[in-house]
C-alpha cells in the first residue's frame, strides 16, 4: 500500500493529529480530513498552534485509530483558507464544544 493511500485511510478516521510547524514544537490538534487535505481551525475558542501560518511547512504525525500507536509521518504545507458554507458547517459539526469560533482555518496540503 502506498503512503498516499495509508495517509488517506488514516486521516479519514483520525479525529486528532500531531502538527509541528517548521521550527515549532508538535501540538496535538483536532483536524478534519476533507478533499485530500487536513483542515485545522485555530484561534478564538479553538486550539492554538504557534508558528502555523500561510506557506509554512509542517510535520504531521498520524496515529493508528485502532491501536493509537505511531502510524506515519508526512510533510504538509499550510495554506490559509476562507472556508465556504459547507466546509464551515463540517468544521462546526466535527467539534464537541457548543459554539466553535475560530480566527483562522488552515488547509494542510501534502506533497
Amino acid at each position: 500500500m502506498e503512503i498516499g493511500q495509508v495517509l488517506d485511510n488514516a486521516l479519514r478516521k483520525a479525529a486528532a493529529i500531531w502538527v509541528a510547524p517548521a521550527g515549532g514544537a508538535p501540538r496535538l490538534v483536532w483536524a478534519l480530513w476533507r478533499d485530500g487535505a487536513v483542515l485545522v481551525a485555530v484561534g478564538g475558542t479553538e486550539q492554538e498552534v504557534p508558528g502555523l501560518a500561510d506557506g509554512v511547512r509542517c510535520a504531521v504525525t498520524v496515529r493508528s485509530p485502532s491501536t493509537h500507536s505511531h502510524l506515519l509521518d508526512a510533510t504538509a504545507t499550510a495554506r490559509l483558507v476562507e472556508p465556504d458554507e459547507v466546509t464551515a458547517a463540517a468544521l462546526r459539526s466535527a467539534r464537541l464544544n457548543a459554539a466553535p469560533r475560530w480566527e483562522s482555518v488552515y488547509r494542510l496540503e501534502f506533497a
